[in-house]
């Protein structure tokens, strides 16, 4: 009976693997297709014949430069994480180990944003980014969205999570806040911090409303505003918009593998306490 349930788990993960993994065989399969091919009806698993026609078009082609937007969107990205786990980092900490007068009314009021609609508050973060001088520049892909309130709800109940008795011993030894936080709470935090890290840049690389709005210039635009760009106006490049997607999933892709082993700790450690 122990070896059927643990065949039939195996069998289950099997089939939930290839149910996630087919959209991104066929996405790479497409990518190395010629146009007609890819447009074939009824259309084949593999190509016929194999072609780097899309990658060729993707990187050699200087009207759009693919390699520049994907520079960009990985400056924005790193840069947009950093800042995410500085600011959370630091409004967790307070959240979780400060005793201060409105911290509960406060941390309801930060978890109470998450509710309200991003695409509500395009219009107002475009009036001050053109305020500020900050359209299409890099800032404006960086800074906003930047104090993120599910970064300072899960790491909050992350800290929360860390044994206080650790705190008090580094009291004991005369540390302060500051030093609790940079030399106690933060080693301990890694997972967590490695999960927001993750998140946050997932987020910013696959923004594509916001950079639309904000970047005039070709050459500033990020992967997704400029992969759309791709698409023609009266005819489908299938082979060159899979090559462009690939290109984009490689990075999501590798840094899953990376970090999977503490994104798995971070999540399952964060809702211990709350």
């Amino acid at each position: 009976m122990t070896t059927l349930r643990r065949t039939g788990r195996y069998a289950v993960l099997v089939i939930l693997a290839l149910v996630f993994l087919t959209p991104l065989i066929w996405m790479f399969l497409t990518s190395v297709k010629t146009n007609g091919d890819a447009q074939r009806i009824p259309t084949g698993w593999l190509p016929d014949p194999f072609s780097t026609y899309g990658y060729e078009q993707v990187l050699g082609n200087t009207a759009n430069p693919v390699l520049r937007w994907f520079l960009n969107s990985m400056l924005a990205a790193t840069l947009h994480a950093l800042l995410v786990l500085v600011t959370a980092s630091m409004a967790g900490y307070a959240l979780a180990r400060l005793r201060f007068r409105g911290r509960g009314v406060g941390f309801a009021l930060i978890v109470g944003t998450l509710f309200i609609p991003p695409t509500s508050l395009i219009i107002p973060n475009f009036v001050i980014a053109d305020r500020l001088g900050w359209l299409d520049t890099l800032p404006v892909l960086v800074v906003p969205g930047a104090a993120s309130a599910f970064g300072v709800f899960f790491l909050r109940q992350f800290f929360l999570s860390i044994p206080a008795e650790l705190e008090e011993a580094a009291v004991l030894d005369g540390a302060n806040h500051w030093q609790i936080f940079t030399r106690v709470l933060l080693p301990l935090s890694k997972p967590a911090l490695a999960t927001l890290a993750v998140l946050s840049f997932l987020t910013n690389w696959n923004d594509f409303l916001w950079p639309i709005y904000v970047l005039f210039s070709p050459d500033r635009l990020t992967l997704p505003a400029g992969l759309g760009l791709l698409q023609g106006t009266y005819a489908t490049d299938y082979p060159v918009i899979m090559a462009g997607a690939v290109l984009a999933s490689v990075p999501v892709l590798i840094l899953f593998v990376l970090a999977q082993r503490h994104i798995i700790q971070g999540v399952s450690r964060s809702g211990l306490k709350g």
